[in-house]
């Protein structure tokens, strides 16, 4: 208050509104979590500052966060957020903001790690091949921790790279395309083939069969004659010879026709 003291006396009265840029607290934010798939998940993080913070979570990447009711989105307000039943999907770090409107807003980053076993997709199950064709197997697995993965032919033994076969794995978080390309497929590369995922949480395989079919077709040469006549009787000639017809020299002309020749059969 600022008083002057003449006859009457003068006052006004001033007001001082301290203002703190906000603080995340250590202690009881949450840290990095490692969860089973399935379970239920609990976020906190806890600020100081004057005016007292909002709290707002998102993720990281700004993907949407889905929500246990099937719905999605872009962030989820509170200082505290639950979430039913994790799946791999939720994975990922997770933004705690916190704002009071005096700058800066500040934030962490709290990072959900979702663990399990292994599942295998495999879109063809029967895929056929010729004899000479060079073709690939290919199986879609999912897992975390992440997993070992490989192939195995029908009596159990692991594939590796070589002149004949080649594996490849292409690895993207917690999916992994797998691959077997077979070079010039021959009579013992028929059969069943294994994809193999194996983490420590379990393990599981998928089955490809490969089987035989005909080589495409090939056109086979059929050659025709075909008579072109190259003198014709005039009318002086049929009266001279009293109708006897005489026959008309020729050239043999050929021509070329393809027919596709039916598969043989094995």
């Amino acid at each position: 208050m600022c008083q002057i003291n003449t006859d009457p006396m003068k006052s006004q009265v001033g007001y001082l509104d301290v203002v703190v840029p906000p603080d995340i607290l250590d202690y009881p934010t949450s840290t990095d979590m490692v969860v089973r798939e399935g379970s239920n998940v609990s976020f906190r993080c806890a600020a100081t500052g004057s005016p007292v913070p909002t709290i707002a979570w998102r993720r990281e990447a700004g993907e949407a966060i889905p929500l246990g009711n099937g719905q999605e989105v872009p962030t989820v307000e509170g200082s505290t957020f639950n979430i039913t039943k994790v799946n791999r999907l939720h994975m990922g770090p997770y933004l705690c903001i916190a704002s009071n409107g005096v700058p800066p807003s500040v934030s962490k980053r709290i990072m959900l790690i979702v663990h399990f076993p292994p599942m295998i997709w495999i879109q063809n199950q029967l895929v056929g091949a010729y004899e000479g064709q060079q073709i690939t197997l290919e199986c879609h697995s999912e897992a975390y921790p992440k997993s070992i993965n490989y192939w195995t032919k029908d009596n159990g033994i692991i594939i590796s790279q070589g002149a004949k076969y080649e594996p490849i794995m292409v690895d993207n978080a917690y999916k992994v395309h797998m691959k077997l390309t077979i070079r010039s497929v021959g009579p013992s590369d028929y059969g069943s083939y294994k994809c193999v995922s194996k983490n420590s949480l379990g393990d599981t395989d998928g089955t490809i069969k490969l089987y035989h079919i005909p080589s495409p077709s090939t056109p086979q040469k059929l050659v025709t004659t075909t008579i072109i006549p190259t003198n014709k009787p005039t009318n002086k000639d049929v009266v001279k010879q009293r109708g006897r017809q005489k026959e008309p020299t020729s050239n043999l002309s050929t021509n070329e026709i393809f027919f596709p020749e039916t598969a043989k059969e094995r």
